[in-house]
């Protein structure tokens, strides 16, 4: 009964007068297709074709018009990876199109190397709903950039309006027929607005040990031994202590290990850290001794921050937390 209430509410984008965005799927035949093929029907959008990974690198600029790659990496070798995601990216860029990646937490690193920033969603052994949801906010950017047509701007923000309370439904239905997952594992936007910090910058004093980060971090693992993760967790503080903290040990930090710092899960943590690389606080480093790897680091923007926090704290008698 559920399904046929998505399937009814998966009322195409034509109906409010908009084009379908087109979906470029890039995956071998099997469960990883289908189940592309299924969140695209979902959501509303149209896949155009569907190319092997053996065809991908010499047929992705075949199609007229492509608003969303959709990439099937899953049990995908490295070669492989390596030959077709440079010319997804390439590809992405010329016709402005978005790209949507479902992954092993194994290919994490593998994949950041290629694909990142804010026109790549990276879904780590993703659910319907993970796929369903990647496609909706693709499809609406699509939608935003290329359905400028000649009428009033309160006709077409009615119709962009209602397409957004048609994806709102779809998953609200295929969130009821799957089992609730803990939030940090939901898709969807990472965290709210607040307030700016408005204390004043902490005047500089004794090098900064990087063991007080390291015992901070414990201590913030420590709190999972008592409460349910999904209650307390606070991927982006998590995100910025590791890095800091590796920074004044002079190490590296990879993308999935960053992953691994946010302890909350892969999708969750790689939404995280583009929307900080967004905020200017992440970039993106290649590994030079492996060009299969990259390596996040803080910005100036951000590692100044977490000087002054540190200093200010130390001035306050308290500890990193």
């Amino acid at each position: 009964m559920i399904d046929s209430a998505i399937a009814s509410s998966a009322t195409s984008p034509e109906s409010f007068g908009l084009r379908r965005p087109n979906v470029l799927i890039v995956a071998e035949d099997g469960s990883g297709a289908a189940a592309a093929g299924e969140a695209a029907a979902l959501a509303g959008v149209r896949p155009i074709d569907r190319l092997p990974w053996d065809r991908a690198a010499a047929c992705l600029g075949d199609h007229a018009v492509v608003d969303v790659l959709a990439i099937e990496a899953e049990g995908v070798d490295s070669e492989r990876l390596d030959a077709v995601l440079p010319r997804v990216d390439t590809l992405a860029r010329t016709i402005d199109a978005r790209i949507i990646v479902a992954l092993d937490p194994a290919q994490i690193d593998a994949v950041a190397s290629h694909l990142f920033g804010p026109d790549v969603q990276l879904l780590c052994a993703p659910t319907l709903i993970d796929r369903v949801a990647a496609f909706n906010l693709a499809g609406f950017h699509a939608l935003q950039l290329h359905d400028r047509v000649r009428e009033a701007e309160s006709e077409r923000l009615r119709r962009l309006n209602e397409e957004v309370a048609r994806i709102a439904q779809t998953l609200t239905l295929l969130a009821s027929r799957e089992d609730l997952r803990p939030s940090a594992e939901r898709p969807g936007l990472v965290g709210d607005r607040r307030p700016a910090y408005g204390a004043a910058p902490a005047a500089r004093s004794a090098p900064i040990d990087p063991q007080d980060i390291r015992k901070a971090i414990r201590s913030r693992r420590l709190r999972e031994q008592f409460f349910a993760p999904a209650l307390i967790e606070d991927p982006g503080w998590e995100m910025l202590l590791d890095p800091f903290a590796a920074e004044l040990e002079d190490r590296a930090v990879s993308v999935s290990s960053l992953c691994i710092a946010a302890a909350v899960a892969p999708t969750t943590a790689l939404r995280w850290i583009g929307k900080m690389s967004e905020a200017g606080l992440f970039q993106r480093r290649p590994d030079p001794f492996d060009r299969r790897r990259a390596f996040m680091a803080l910005t100036d923007q951000a590692r100044v921050g977490m000087e002054q926090y540190c200093q200010a704290v130390r001035q306050a008698g308290l500890a990193i937390a």
